[in-house]
C-alpha cells in the first residue's frame, strides 16, 4: 500500500469517527454530563489528529514544489 493511500484512509476513518460522535450527540445519545465530556474530548482528539496530518502534508507539498515568489527587496533601486 502506498504511503499516501494509507494517509487518506486514516483521514477518512477519523472523519467518520468524528461524524459518528456528532450524530450521536445531535440525536440525543448523551444521557449525562460525563458521557458528553468524554465524547467531546474524543471529537476534539479526532479533529486535532486530522489537522496535524493535514499540516504535515502541506509542509511536504510546499517543500516538494518550487516557489514562484520573487523577493522584491533584492532588486536594485531605480536611480
Amino acid at each position: 500500500m502506498q504511503d499516501l493511500e494509507l494517509i487518506v484512509k486514516i483521514q477518512r476513518q477519523l472523519k467518520q469517527l468524528y461524524q459518528n460522535i456528532a450524530d450521536s450527540m445531535i440525536s440525543g445519545g448523551v444521557d449525562n454530563m460525563e458521557k458528553y465530556k468524554y465524547m467531546l474530548g474524543q471529537a476534539h482528539a479526532y479533529e486535532y489528529i486530522s489537522q496535524e496530518i493535514s499540516n504535515l502534508l502541506d509542509k511536504k507539498e510546499q517543500k516538494d514544489e518550487q516557489g514562484t515568489i520573487i523577493d522584491l527587496d533584492k532588486r536594485s533601486p531605480k536611480a
